[in-house]
């Protein structure tokens, strides 16, 4: 096992050496995370879900990056046909993945909208401390996305995948 586990350059040679079928799981995931974090907080217009605060111009660059960042999180964790072992659930940086998923819905939720933030500061707590403190939320999803596919992917090499047939 490498002595450290976060790299950089292993992480992309990792991702240089990826299969379609890593790629197909990573896009899935993209889109998975992108419905699931951005239709509940009417990011994604749905007719399921409407917020009372307009949405924020930089909701969808974070709504992306948090559906990219997760897609490739996500797809360290996927079986490919012919590899001997599965991928470690419990390896480095897969307690980083939820927590930024988790912030990240945090963060671009609308700040009012938020059952628990309401209760806890009423709405005009909610829009003058809460909602100011959203960006700063997103960047640190954000890290927390960015360490944890960094760190899955810097680590890939300790199970290597079988040589293609």
């Amino acid at each position: 096992m490498p002595s450290s586990s976060r790299s950089p350059r292993r992480a992309g040679a990792a991702l240089a050496s990826w299969r379609p079928a890593q790629w197909a799981a990573a896009g899935a995931g993209a889109a998975l995370t992108a419905v699931l974090v951005g239709v509940p907080t009417a990011v994604v217009p749905s007719p399921f879900f409407g917020r009372t605060v307009p949405v924020q111009w930089w909701n969808y660059p974070v709504l992306a990056a948090t559906a990219v960042l997760a897609g490739v999180v996500l797809a360290t964790f996927v079986r490919l046909p012919g590899a001997a072992d599965p991928p470690r659930a419990d390896g480095p940086g897969s307690g980083l993945g939820p927590l930024g998923g988790l912030l990240s819905f945090l963060a671009v939720g609308c700040p009012v909208c938020n059952k628990l933030v309401l209760l806890l500061l009423g709405s005009s707590g909610a829009l003058t401390y809460w909602a100011p403190l959203q960006p700063v939320v997103a960047v640190a999803s954000l890290a927390l996305l960015a360490e944890a596919a960094l760190r899955r992917l810097s680590t890939a090499e300790a199970c290597p995948l079988p040589a293609r047939a």
